[in-house]
């Protein structure tokens, strides 16, 4: 091995520099579109190994994707629950961590989503009328295993979605982005081997929603938190009766992105 010579910044340190102002661009501005290489060389005053070792760097982390060939460039991503979902998802499989034990965690939170929606003094105007018109898409999915599912878990993304307080409100929708991969895995699956639960399930599922969201419109706050604790125990059970010593599958929450209600950050 030779000795790098004295004063001579490694190409690793400059990537991760280049890489960290290129990162603050893409969380600070919503709008931002990366230049070409030639123009990153240029801007930075760097090599072109240095400024590809920066974006395979903000590749890994989700903010970025790379086309190579004639057609080549990079496209930017802001990150959001789902992506967020994936990376959690990689460290509770990692831990070996349940579905059970995922349950349990969305079941201690997502209500409290429920009760800061009830709080909301601007409900009527913005809540509510949002919740009721995924309850009522909810409705006509009935008989329909895989796409009732999808819009059923939407309503849960809403709820969340509303919530005030920006932290609570990522953190939450990272864990309920997660469940609903995996959820809606198992509806894939089930609808496929024809075990899907029945179209009255479905039906009863759609009452709950639709008590829940008369709760949050009479701004009910405990009531509305107590549906929802019971509603997620009830619709959990039916997917942990078979997986519930199951693993985490960080894989399903990044192959199905559809799962995204396009409702997030509301306030």
């Amino acid at each position: 091995m030779t000795t790098p010579r004295r004063g001579r910044v490694p190409q690793r340190r400059i990537a991760e520099t280049v890489a960290a102002e290129l990162r603050d661009h893409i969380l600070s501005d919503d709008n931002y579109r990366l230049p070409t290489q030639d123009q990153l060389v240029k801007d930075f005053g760097v090599s072109y190994p240095s400024i590809r070792e920066a974006l395979r760097i903000l590749e890994t982390e989700g903010l970025v994707t790379v086309r190579r060939g004639n057609v080549g460039g990079a496209e930017v991503h802001r990150p959001d629950e789902v992506s967020a979902a994936y990376h959690l998802g990689l460290a509770l499989q990692g831990a070996r961590v349940t579905l059970g034990d995922l349950a349990s965690g969305l079941q201690a939170l997502e209500p409290m989503c429920a009760a800061a929606c009830a709080r909301r003094e601007d409900r009527a105007e913005v809540v509510v009328p949002a919740l009721e018109a995924a309850v009522d898409d909810s409705a006509t999915k009935v008989g329909d295993g895989v796409a009732f599912t999808q819009s059923a878990r939407e309503f849960h993304d809403l709820v969340v979605s509303f919530t005030p307080n920006v932290t609570i409100r990522y953190v939450v929708s990272t864990l309920v982005a997660l469940w609903s991969a995996q959820e809606q895995a198992w509806a894939e699956a089930t609808t496929r081997r024809g075990e899907y639960p029945s179209e009255a399930d479905a039906r009863d599922a759609v009452r709950f929603h639709r008590r829940l969201v008369e709760q949050i419109a009479a701004g009910e706050a405990e009531e509305a938190e107590r549906l929802a604790r019971a509603h997620l125990a009830a619709t959990q059970s039916v997917v942990l009766e078979r997986f519930d010593g199951g693993v985490v599958n960080a894989s399903s929450a990044m192959s199905r992105q559809s799962i995204q209600s396009g409702h997030r950050a509301r306030l």
